[in-house]
């Protein structure tokens, strides 16, 4: 088994499990379910992303001698949960929305249905994988919106975690980028990749004109040179005649960009060079890429404002108990009736209302309750009696997950797109 995930969660987790045994009620029957109340940032939309890599984590939550040992040394629990833990592994059902699926406040995203034991331990896993791939998503789809079908490259990898920065590559191309600066998301999750070169490469040669010219040799005349580490005009110069005619793009990381792409494109049709693209870098999110919509910009790079999911580095997803088994058998549904943080109880089975395909509301059907007409179905199973469902695994569900996406932003009506804060574009109804 490679590296275990069980200690990525909190100690409260193993104490409620430590007492749960002690009662003897970590076996009942439960169902847990993982939500957000509302849409940071008066967002008009979110999205799913995550749950491909999340089933992978799942799978890997055991406690192997080294997990256990610690918990021992660390007096977390008591030896007769050591014990219990020692044989551990999750063979609950989930549930829930594909990845790549629009959600809105109270959509059940994820609905786990196991012993208490067992459901207990995933929460801070489960939330800690949803808040931010889907805050990222959520924020990568907004800029593709703003992009108006213009390419973007995702390049955040210095401003967050290693391995944040490879779930932020993944979650941006499920949500509409095209292509990512790091390569472990590459290798892992089959995301493509591109990059040339930065500043430094310039600086190292001893002018501009010798440096784009290594390029070219090195990489062919496709490649995008980065003309203004010294002077723009210049920069431009140097690089059609290093890279002539078929030069592939130019790139741009600072300045005034709604002026300096007007300028550069002219500069480049002068000089013959109208087949050459125009990137743009430098700080972008959603409203900046908005604003440059009317100018002869080609596509776009964004690091900082996508990886921290736009300002929204947590999507505000909890998980939440909502239904347990009595000892008859039958189902008990619960909600938390705390001042602004009430909860809706009963396992739930969400449907999307759709009038000429386009979605009107966000309909939560508890229990029992018949399912709406015109309406599709969100929940899709997950895992199994603990087995994941390979299809939303790996480079391959990565890949449906973005397909999916583009379906379901298709079914929004045109408000979803505002930039401004605001309502969300649906509203979610609950069906009793």
């Amino acid at each position: 088994m490679t590296d275990s995930t069980a200690l990525l969660t909190d100690r409260y987790e193993l104490t409620m499990l430590d007492a749960a045994l002690h009662s003897g009620a970590h076996e009942r029957p439960c169902v847990f379910e993982a939500f957000g109340r509302s849409l940071p940032g008066g967002r008009r939309y979110g999205i799913v992303a995550g749950t491909g890599r999340l089933l992978e984590l799942i799978e890997r939550f055991r406690f192997r001698d080294e997990e256990l040992e610690y918990l021992r040394e660390a007096r977390i629990v008591s030896e007769a949960t050591l014990a219990w833990l020692a044989d551990f592994r999750f063979r609950g059902d989930i549930r829930g929305y594909r990845e790549g699926e629009v959600y809105f406040p109270g959509s059940p995203l994820l609905v786990v249905e196991a012993p208490f034991g067992e459901g207990v331990l995933l929460e801070t896993l489960i939330l800690s994988v949803l808040n931010y791939d889907s805050a990222v998503a959520t924020a990568a789809a907004r800029m593709v919106s703003a992009a108006r079908g213009r390419p973007l490259a995702e390049m955040g990898s210095r401003r967050t975690g290693e391995r944040s920065a490879v779930a932020a590559a993944r979650a941006a191309y499920i949500a509409g980028f095209g292509a990512t600066s790091n390569l472990e998301a590459g290798r892992e999750w089959g995301v493509p990749t591109m990059g040339t070169a930065a500043h430094a490469f310039t600086m190292l040669h001893d002018d501009e004109l010798s440096a784009f010219r290594a390029q070219v040799d090195t990489l062919g005349p496709s490649t995008t040179l980065l003309v203004d580490t010294y002077d723009i005009p210049t920069g431009v110069e140097n690089a059609v005649r290093a890279g002539g005619p078929e030069l592939g793009a130019v790139r741009l990381d600072s300045g005034d960009l709604l002026t300096l792409v007007g300028e550069v494109r002219e500069q480049l049709d002068a000089l013959g060079n109208q087949r050459t693209r125009i990137t743009v870098t430098n700080d972008l999110d959603e409203n900046a890429i908005a604003a440059l919509a009317a100018t002869p910009v080609d596509s776009f790079g964004v690091g900082t404002s996508v990886v921290t999911g736009s300002g929204s580095p947590a999507a505000g997803m909890v998980y939440k108990l909502v239904a347990k088994q009595l000892d008859d058998g039958s189902w008990l549904p619960v909600e938390k009736r705390s001042a602004h943080k009430q909860t809706h109880g009963g396992s739930k089975h969400p449907y999307r209302v759709l009038e000429g395909g386009r979605a009107v509301s966000e309909t939560i059907a508890v229990a029992a309750a018949e399912a709406p007409a015109s309406a599709r179905a969100l929940h899709v199973p997950l895992m199994a009696a603990g087995v994941p469902e390979a299809s939303a695994m790996g480079p391959d569900g990565v890949a449906a997950a973005r397909e999916h996406r583009g379906q379901a932003v298709a079914e929004l009506p045109d408000r979803a797109f505002r930039l401004a804060a605001g309502e969300p574009a649906i509203p979610t109804v609950y069906v009793v």
